[in-house]
């Protein structure tokens, strides 16, 4: 019987959506013993120490490349594949995608898959023809969610080689979601997201403003690190718009789950996505959520039966639908339950690391 295959995951030190998936394959990986992982990441200015250290107390196999230039995270993932040896190289998001496969090629890694996770990035005409260029050399590229397909497709990716494996959350955190009934819950809101250029926190802060003038004010909790300059700007609006005593700056949450069974409302306000894991963990905890309508969320909910889609950048329309939730609570226990049906049947973390480690052993196996 061959061993597992090795398998080395590469992604932002971040703490993204695209770490959180390596994450939980590398997790998925130690509990199964289908492969063998290692986890490297590339260190940020806002790679928290502290979460490192913790990934590494349980024994997660983790290593950091430095992230101050884009030679320098090549040549020290180089040095680690040399060591380690990986039959797989998975490189997740971008610009990770691209440096993790140079890496790769430099270092003879057999077999390379980039691994999308969002419907729109920063594509330069020079990073773009590096993507073309890599996918010929690569064995699988993914999108986490159809919408991601197809957006890699429009790029110009190999449609042979481009396929989707959907996002998926550890489901056993809100099994107790139940036992938080709808009507007993704060009537108020929840968005986990970073602070980054692709949220869009400000057209949710807008909206809590218009629900003001219709007498509404339920409280909003901002859960989530990310950048500095994002927070600050978000901080900023809040109080220009004399919102302080409804909106809480909670950083990041290690209890989630609970927070999101304790609240009605989850809502992700973004300019574009993957496949928005916070609004599975929305649907999975027993909320009704609320996205904007844009690729990846649009393929997650079904406006109206397991939650609701607005258009992106308007706040009136979020608004309308928030004080819809807000006011009909019985409609919204309806749609909440459903959305909590939808997670559990279609986006356990159990389908999502099955389906990529048949594809590692796949790939494996061909010489």
């Amino acid at each position: 019987m061959s061993p597992p295959p090795k398998v080395l995951h590469f992604v932002t030190g971040g703490f993204s959506g695209a770490t959180q998936v390596a994450l939980d394959l590398v997790r998925a990986a130690q509990a199964s013993g289908r492969s063998e992982p290692l986890l490297v990441l590339r260190k940020k200015r806002q790679t928290d120490p502290q979460r490192i250290a913790t990934l590494q107390q349980q024994g997660l196999p983790l290593e950091l490349v430095p992230g101050w230039s884009h030679a320098a995270t090549i040549w020290r993932l180089q040095q680690l594949c040399r060591r380690f040896r990986p039959d797989v190289l998975v490189a997740h998001g971008f610009p990770e995608h691209l440096l993790g496969r140079w890496a790769g090629l430099l270092a003879g890694v057999p077999h390379l898959v980039h691994v999308e996770h969002n419907s729109r990035e920063r594509y330069s005409r020079w990073r773009l023809l590096q993507a073309r260029w890599l996918a010929r050399r690569s064995d699988a590229i993914v999108g986490c969610s159809e919408g991601v397909r197809h957006s890699l497709l429009a790029l110009g990716m190999p449609a042979d080689k481009t396929l989707a494996i959907s996002n998926g959350i550890r489901l056993e955190p809100f099994a107790d979601a139940d036992r938080h009934p709808y009507a007993g819950r704060v009537p108020g809101l929840v968005m986990a997201a970073r602070f980054a250029g692709q949220k869009d926190h400000a057209t949710l802060l807008q909206a809590l403003a218009l629900l003001r003038e219709q007498g509404l004010r339920p409280p909003l909790l901002l859960a989530g690190g990310g950048g500095e300059r994002h927070l600050r700007a978000a901080r900023a609006l809040t109080q220009s718009l004399g919102l302080q005593q409804q909106v809480q700056f909670l950083g990041f949450q290690a209890g989630l789950p609970e927070l999101l069974m304790q609240h009605q409302i989850a809502v992700l306000s973004t300019h574009y996505e993957g496949m928005p894991l916070s609004l599975v963990e929305g649907m999975a905890a027993g909320c009704a959520v609320v996205g904007t309508a844009v690729p990846g969320v649009q393929e997650l909910l079904r406006d109206g039966d397991t939650g609701r889609l607005v258009p992106h950048r308007d706040a009136r329309a979020l608004a309308a639908v928030l004080a819809e939730l807000l006011r009909q609570p019985q409609a919204a226990a309806a749609l909440a339950a459903r959305g909590r049906h939808a997670a559990l049947t279609e986006h356990s973390l159990a389908g999502m690391t099955n389906q990529y480690e048949d594809l590692f052993t796949r790939l494996a196996r061909k010489q």
